[in-house]
């Protein structure tokens, strides 16, 4: 930080250099976390989403249990399960996993991605399973191959009708990520907590805190509407 920058913020109480650089590394720290936990979260969920469709109760039904328990239980129970209890596991700490999970970011991570996993499984499901019947036997008619359909047909289909959903969950973690302060992590909630400890000072810090998650929230609703109207480009009118 340039040292006029640093000069001009220690003239006041609470938002010094050193709180600025806090309040940088919680936010580091937490689009890290939101960032990775969403990206493996996606990943997992598509094939996750095509085989709870299908209709062999062995495939789609140990889906539908993950789904139910993750989606039926409170993200912070899921968060002290795994960082706790992972630790109760005999031998683990005798085993390279434990120089991962350790560290508060890993079994947070886990624990985000599981849960975004689930509400995101649901999400394809459904906008697949609402797939027009006719664009499914148009695609069979040309020949497509179930793999082709599903790669060209469907789930393209489902993700202009699921993205205005998948937005919604996208906030959801970013909010719901403010709990991973509880396990030691210095997110943004956790350098707010900092500060406020070290100043007494709770307004400042948590109203702080609040507009930085505002402005990523907002940020999130451009980029959503962004690729909103880019997906549903082809139901414009033909201007004249």
């Amino acid at each position: 930080m340039p040292d006029f920058i640093a000069e001009l913020l220690n003239r006041n109480d609470i938002f010094t250099a050193w709180t600025i650089m806090e309040y940088w590394g919680g936010l580091v720290t937490t689009v890290q976390l939101v960032f990775l936990s969403l990206v493996l979260g996606l990943v997992l969920a598509v094939p996750l989403a095509i085989m709870r469709t299908s209709k062999n109760p062995l495939i789609n039904g140990p889906i539908w249990f993950y789904t139910y328990i993750f989606r039926g239980t409170p993200l912070l129970i899921q968060l002290y399960i795994i960082y706790y209890g992972l630790a109760q596991i005999e031998g683990i700490q005798q085993t390279f996993w434990w120089d991962i999970f350790r560290e508060a970011f890993y079994p947070a991570l886990l624990a985000f991605t599981l849960n975004t996993a689930a509400y995101t499984t649901e999400i394809i499901r459904g906008a697949i399973v609402a797939t027009p019947s006719g664009e499914i036997e148009a695609a069979k008619a040309y020949g497509m191959s179930w793999a082709l359909r599903m790669r060209r047909i469907i789930l393209p289909s489902a993700a202009r009708r699921g993205v205005q959903a998948y937005s919604n969950e996208v906030i959801f973690m970013l909010h719901a990520s403010a709990i991973a302060s509880v396990v030691t992590l210095v997110d943004l909630t956790g350098a707010a907590r900092n500060i406020y400890s070290r100043f007494y000072a709770p307004f400042d810090a948590f109203i702080f805190v609040a507009l930085l998650y505002m402005a990523l929230t907002f940020l999130l609703v451009f980029a959503f509407r962004k690729l909103e109207n880019y997906l549903l480009q082809h139901q414009r009118p033909v201007s004249g």
